[in-house]
């Protein structure tokens, strides 16, 4: 495949962002994600780790529906969207999780979703690492905020330390799978890692 028709590919999905209004490309790779794997259904509670600029929130809205609620989290801001919550907080320190906690009514969450990237610096190493940080952090609020049955939607770099995490994720689903939408750009190394049916 021609790195032409590569560029021309990932310009379809940001120009098909633009005219349907989506915030980013990256709202098409949910939408992969929901077509092959059916994350999603009517009224869910949903969290999205690292929502900015919003593109998986609107996605997330348009499956759960009006009766869905989506809490959107990002240490950067987050310009309004219709009925989704807007948090900017740093998702590793404590208080988070308890603002999390106060907009979902004594409920668990169906879904949770990270997209969450690292600043890249270029050295594969130190990105990859950080990747696994993050996804680490992503779990933890998994544990605590994620109900039996419920799904998990989570980025990750692929490296020495993915396998790890995979495995550590598998102890607690009931299906654990990788998967690469065609929305990705062919030469990035991230996988999506779905994890459906947290076991009780």
């Amino acid at each position: 495949m021609t790195r032409w028709y590569i560029e021309k590919k990932h310009e379809h999905f940001y120009n098909e962002a633009k005219r349907v209004g989506y915030r980013a490309r990256s709202a098409f790779k949910l939408k992969q994600i929901q077509k092959k794997f059916n994350i999603f259904s009517p009224n869910d509670i949903i969290i999205d780790l690292g929502a900015a600029p919003g593109g998986w929130s609107q996605v997330a809205k348009e499956f759960s529906g009006e009766s869905g609620r989506i809490i959107a989290i990002d240490i950067l801001p987050i310009k309004p969207l219709d009925d989704v919550i807007l948090i900017q907080a740093d998702l590793t320190e404590k208080k988070t999780l308890e603002d999390i906690a106060k907009h979902m009514n004594d409920k668990q969450a169906d879904v949770i979703l990270s997209d969450m990237s690292p600043d890249i610096t270029g050295n594969y190493s130190v990105d990859q690492a950080r990747s696994i940080w993050l996804c680490n952090n992503a779990f933890k609020i998994v544990k605590k905020l994620l109900k039996p049955g419920g799904h998990f939607i989570c980025k990750i770099f692929e490296g020495e330390d993915t396998q790890h995490f995979i495995n550590t994720v598998k102890k607690d689903f009931g299906m654990v799978k990788k998967f690469s939408p065609k929305a990705s750009r062919k030469s990035s190394s991230e996988i999506y890692l779905i994890a459906k049916s947290l076991k009780r």
